[in-house]
């Protein structure tokens, strides 16, 4: 079991992350060494990975279009203005701060489904102030990785009513029924875990004052101000025309999301409206590309390169591999099975870094051993999110990582796998996994 290629592969991502090697030559490293330790050579190795990064494709082209929308949003001044009287109200205190924050994140998984591209548009005007009041980075990323997970696991809305119905679908294709209500039901164990670890970082962990990484006064900040003067924030500005088209841009963007149900679409028709309204002047077009590639194109290489690292572990059969030896050591306590069951998807979901997309994956394997254990259609359900969820929170690999790393990081002072990866991994998988285990038990 121990030389299986999920477990090799993904300690070797963990132990590469670890010691600070970059995000991108950590996962391609892992994948590699999967292939490798199933018996391919590493020329086919990369070829596996390479067909495979097409499967995030669609996914990546739409972060790097909203990375250049939120580069266009900010240099309209809206940002700015929105920014002065959030603070206006919540001053310096720190918590009202962080707990806003993780409220913003939530609305973006139902009310506004925008996902991650608030976050570049939002984040880098705080950091200034975050330094100035000496708010710890780390409350601040498990802020929003807590807004970005736990309303789709709880909430059959928006980003959660395709989860929780992706659920209950590759449920009833591997032969147990359930109904959505019952997935909603069960998905609320797991969501509570999420927030008592929320509340455990925000309340304990990281309430002290900290200077972020490499911290030092800002040349940009006078001590009689608490933001930076740059395209993102400019305090002179007043509400102006182009304010007005800003906002018709992000509606025609969500509007057109929600209609076509594709953010390539939506994000791409933001761009033309802020060029036609000339909010954005056709001349700054090389910049706005620049900026935004920077600011989410790590995010879209990374995506795709671990979607090629899923490729080769399902190409290699290392997952199926890695249940069936699990299932020998399987007795016939529920307690035990759904430990074993969630540890199994951890290391799965932790190598992929997809919640959403690891669902059909788990509910393949889950759903038999399930049926033959006795557990119930919610048990089973439970496990089968917990275990996706698990996939998300602390993945190098995941965009709910990677989203909080590209806003916090926007001024070079924020690590993503000390600062965003393992804070996460802690308050958010350990209570996760222990809240799917009772789910497990009891339901």
């Amino acid at each position: 079991m121990f030389t299986n290629a999920v477990i090799i592969s993904v300690l070797v991502m963990v132990i590469l992350s670890l010691v600070r090697v970059n995000v991108i030559f950590a996962i391609l490293i892992a994948a590699i060494t999967a292939g490798v330790v199933s018996g391919m050579n590493v020329s086919e190795s990369v070829s596996v990975i390479v067909s495979g990064m097409g499967g995030q494709s669609n996914t990546a082209l739409s972060y790097i279009l909203l990375g250049i929308f939120a580069v266009m949003i900010g240099l309209s001044g809206i940002t700015s203005i929105l920014v002065n009287k959030m603070l206006k109200v919540i001053g310096d205190r720190k918590l009202v701060l962080v707990f806003t924050i993780a409220g913003l994140a939530c609305l973006s998984q139902n009310v506004i489904p925008v996902h991650i591209a608030f976050i570049p548009i939002l984040i880098p005007p705080l950091l200034s102030l975050f330094d100035r009041i000496k708010l710890d980075r780390r409350a601040v990323a498990s802020a929003l990785t807590f807004g970005l997970k736990a309303p789709y696991i709880m909430i059959p809305a928006g980003f959660g009513l395709i989860f929780q119905g992706i659920i209950r679908d590759e449920m009833k294709a591997n032969g147990m029924e359930i109904a959505l209500n019952k997935v909603t039901l069960a998905m609320l164990f797991p969501g509570a875990g999420m927030i008592v670890g929320l509340f455990i970082a925000l309340l304990i962990s990281y309430r002290k004052d900290r200077v972020s990484q490499n911290g030092k006064p800002d040349p940009k900040i006078s001590d009689d101000e608490n933001v930076p003067e740059d395209v993102f924030h400019r305090k002179d500005i007043k509400w102006g025309m182009e304010h007005w088209m800003t906002i018709l841009a992000i509606v025609v963007a969500l509007a057109l999301q929600l209609y076509t149900d594709s953010l390539v679409i939506g994000a791409l028709a933001g761009i033309i409206v802020m060029f036609l309204t000339r909010v954005v002047k056709f001349y700054q077009g090389e910049q706005v590309v620049q900026e935004g590639i920077g600011m989410m194109g790590m995010i879209a290489f990374v995506m795709l390169i671990a979607s090629g690292y899923a490729t080769i572990l399902k190409e290699t059969g290392s997952v199926q591999a890695l249940v069936d030896q699990t299932e020998g050591l399987l007795g016939g306590s529920h307690l035990l099975i759904a430990i074993v069951m969630l540890l199994v998807g951890l290391l799965i979901t932790m190598g992929i870094g997809s919640s959403f997309g690891t669902i059909p994956v788990i509910a393949a394997l889950y759903v038999p051993i399930c049926l033959t254990a006795g557990f119930s259609p919610m048990a089973t359900a439970a496990l089968i999110g917990t275990a996706g969820a698990l996939g998300d929170a602390g993945s190098p690999a995941s965009d709910s990582t990677l989203g909080p790393t590209s806003g916090l990081n926007a001024d070079g002072k924020h690590h993503h796998i000390w600062e965003t990866c393992v804070p996460t991994f802690l308050h958010y998988n350990i209570p996760l996994f222990i809240f799917g285990v009772i789910a497990a038990v009891i339901l």
